[in-house]
């Protein structure tokens, strides 16, 4: 069969989709990847077929422009617990913030040109990371199957299930739908009548551990939208191990990693690395800092500021690193935070309040396995205090252990790849 993945131009959307993609196409399906310009060569280092499509976004020009404002983005907080919203925050929330300022300027681009090829390639299925509302327009506009991938914490159903809640306590509000509106005037452009599944896809396949799912989770406030289960893989890039990994610590190993997407949105981190690393030095371990070429050079102009127990490093391959490591301090990524809990790794997490990342620190914490801070809270004595705790005392690790192994648990990629064939030969039918 034909699938075609499709995201709007943004890696850590994309990679969190690569290995189901590496799935289908070791089954024996032709598998292409259609995104904006600007990820090509992410997609094409992957080992995967791209389709440059459209124009790329501007989300990055927008959130600079929010920035120059004094805002931190957007002001509609999606890891805000939709329940606690009325009808009037979450209407302004789609209407002032969401549709108009994220979701248009991130799909209008490649609409068109992504409808394009699938009319022409014909997919049988369309696979779309969940803000790439333009693959659930083209799917149904060539009559493929298709379905949602999150690469995170599902906050989009879970607000849209919120709205279909209060919807139903009031049909009339259905009318003033900003998403449906815009959905629906690009769907009927195409011969397409809008219905929720280009707002939800036909299903979803999830790789987050039902267990660190907020209470709000979409399978309990909208339980009629299917979701299939799928055991998350670490996907990074290319990996290379190092030769001083291939040795066994001489002390516990912390892994230290705030992202890549805060210096390409920000222009920096939640909180600067220096004084993260003030609070390392008095730790007894061995700290592992990854950084980007640019991000080692600032550090090292800077005299004294790497403590003797920190290695700062290249890229390492995490899922290589997360086996040898007693705990992390890191940014609340879900993509990192997915991979130490695989591991069994406790975290100590430094969140910003951006997309899931505080919600990844409040159930960690309510876990047992880690800890949570804000940015202004994270001073060298609270970030060594955390720390130690992590190290010092086993119940964070039993905890991460235990949600490891629901995770390995899940359906692996394979497994799901021979059941989205059943279900694209079940559609044909």
């Amino acid at each position: 069969m034909r699938i075609l993945i499709a995201t709007f131009a943004e890696r850590t959307h994309f990679i969190g989709m690569v290995p189901l993609a590496w799935a289908l196409r070791a089954a024996g399906h032709e598998v292409r990847v259609a995104s904006q310009p600007a990820l090509t060569g992410v997609v094409a280092e992957s080992g995967l077929t791209a389709v440059p499509v459209g124009r790329d976004h501007l989300l990055t020009a927008i959130l600079g422009s929010a920035r120059r404002l004094g805002a931190a983005g957007p002001a509609f907080d999606l890891a805000a617990d939709p329940g606690e919203l009325d009808w009037d925050q979450l209407r302004k929330g789609y209407a002032e913030t969401l549709v108009p300022l994220w979701w248009k300027p991130i799909n209008e681009p490649m609409i068109a040109e992504l409808t394009e090829f699938c009319q022409w390639w014909r997919p049988d299925l369309v696979l779309w990371e969940p803000l790439t509302y333009a693959g659930a327009l083209a799917a149904e506009a060539c009559g493929a199957l298709h379905a949602r991938v999150p690469f995170a914490l599902d906050l989009t159903a879970r607000l849209r299930a919120r709205w279909l809640r209060l919807v139903a306590e009031d049909p009339s509000r259905s009318a003033e739908d900003p998403l449906a509106r815009w959905l629906g005037a690009r769907a009927a452009a195409r011969g397409v009548e809008f219905s929720e599944a280009l707002t939800l896809g036909r299903f979803t396949i999830d790789a987050m551990p039902p267990s660190v799912r907020p209470g709000s989770y979409p399978e309990r406030e909208y339980p009629e939208h299917e979701r299939l289960a799928m055991r998350f893989v670490d996907y990074n890039g290319r990996a290379v191990l190092p030769g001083w990994l291939r040795r066994e610590p001489e002390r516990p190993r912390v892994c230290l990693t705030l992202g890549t997407t805060a210096p390409e949105r920000t222009g920096g981190y939640a909180v600067p690395i220096p004084r993260l690393l003030e609070a390392l030095a008095e730790v007894d371990a061995e700290v592992v800092l990854p950084l980007p070429e640019a991000g080692r050079a600032a550090l090292g102009a800077v005299p004294g500021a790497v403590p003797g127990n920190v290695r700062v490093t290249g890229f390492v391959p995490l899922h290589a690193l997360a086996p040898t490591c007693a705990a992390f301090v890191n940014h609340g990524g879900a993509s990192t935070v997915c991979t130490g809990l695989l591991y069994g790794v406790p975290q100590l997490l430094v969140t910003d309040h951006y997309f899931d990342e505080p919600l990844w620190g409040e159930r960690l914490t309510e876990l047992g396995a880690g800890l949570a801070l804000r940015p202004d809270e994270a001073t060298p004595r609270a970030v060594r205090d955390g720390l130690g705790r992590l190290l010092g005392e086993p119940g964070f690790r039993e905890a991460a252990a235990r949600i490891g192994a629901e995770m390995r648990a899940m359906p692996a990629p394979t497994e799901v790849a021979a059941e989205l064939a059943r279900r694209v030969a079940e559609h044909r039918s």
